[in-house]
């Protein structure tokens, strides 16, 4: 996830209300207390199952190496446990515009979460497998822990205004869709994608590469305006790469709301809310063990907590209909 200031127009949160204020600081240190109870637990081993008998296959589409554990942890986390084939596909770095051990520090954090989601224990370091894998002459990093796959495109990070980074020449998902650009470039120089065609194609194959038997359910973040106001570019486009797919799939699919749910009500019960805290914990805390200033909670702890209490999710209705 990128930069986030709390910014709500009408009937939400405004950051200069004393009450408001006091509410979420209140909020903000009851759900770190839950973190003290027990948050920090990891669930009971999920055992590994072959994916050519499974039933279900759950592929998280998401543009920042942080946003499924906020936007759509708990979800993500009861896919893991019933024991469906899990896939994450990461398409931008996250850079935000630094060097190479930022990034790679993401992809880390990310991988922290998917242990503690599973149950793999932090010492056993055997349980994640990691190589290069070729889809449509692209290289693309993969790394394996039991039955998850976590895809690496490393993208440039386009900045939440999808503008991008003067470190990638500007380059942006938001300007391939739009043809601003005709290529972008992943961040190590792996590999190029010459339009938002070729992108889709990659996707496409990342998506579709389970048995043909699985019952698929693709989650991304909600490509609407009206019912995801304010968010981040990247996440945007990550929906929207899923909708276009859409129109030629018939994938059902859930959009989530990304930067407007802290406005939204709490919906996430105890349980749910601890779960999530833990799964988004093992992300910040691998961040911190790099540099403690890349804590992602303690730049805006207030949004950070609100995030742990709500997950806002909608079917599509059908293919192509946002």
């Amino acid at each position: 996830m990128g930069y986030f200031e709390l910014r709500v127009e009408q009937g939400g949160i405004s950051r200069n209300d004393p009450l408001t204020i006091i509410r979420l600081q209140a909020i903000a240190a009851a759900l770190l207390q839950l973190v003290v109870v027990g948050a920090a637990q990891p669930r009971q081993s999920v055992s590994y199952v072959s994916n050519s008998m499974l039933t279900q296959r759950d592929v998280f589409v998401v543009a920042h190496q942080d946003d499924w554990q906020l936007f759509m942890g708990d979800v993500a986390a009861k896919k893991i446990a019933a024991g469906d084939s899990v896939t994450f596909i990461y398409l931008t770095a996250g850079d935000d515009g630094r060097d190479s051990l930022y990034w790679q520090t993401r992809e880390r954090a990310a991988l922290q979460s998917t242990r503690l989601a599973i149950g793999v224990k932090a010492a056993d370091s055997a349980a994640v497998r990691c190589s290069t894998t070729e889809v449509l002459e692209h290289a693309i990093r993969k790394c394996m822990i039991a039955n998850t796959d976590s895809y690496f495109l490393r993208l440039p990070d386009g900045k939440r205004n999808g503008a991008g980074f003067a470190r990638h020449d500007f380059e942006s998902l938001r300007k391939l869709r739009g043809q601003k650009i005709t290529a972008i470039t992943a961040v190590d120089g792996s590999a190029a994608y010459r339009g938002w065609g070729d992108l889709m194609a990659i996707a496409s194959v990342l998506i579709g590469s389970s048995s043909a038997t699985a019952d698929l359910v693709v989650h991304a973040s909600d490509p609407s305006v009206a019912a995801n106001p304010h968010d981040h570019f990247d996440h945007r486009m990550a929906g929207l790469l899923v909708d276009d797919l859409r129109k030629r799939q018939k994938w059902k699919t859930q959009y989530y709301v990304g930067y407007a749910l802290a406005t939204r009500a709490a919906n996430r019960s105890t349980d749910q809310a601890r779960e999530k805290t833990a799964i988004f914990l093992a992300y910040d805390k691998e961040m911190m063990r790099a540099n403690k200033a890349w804590s992602a909670y303690e730049e805006h702890p207030v949004f950070y907590s609100e995030c742990m209490l709500r997950t806002y999710a909608r079917k599509a209705r059908s293919s192509g209909d946002r």
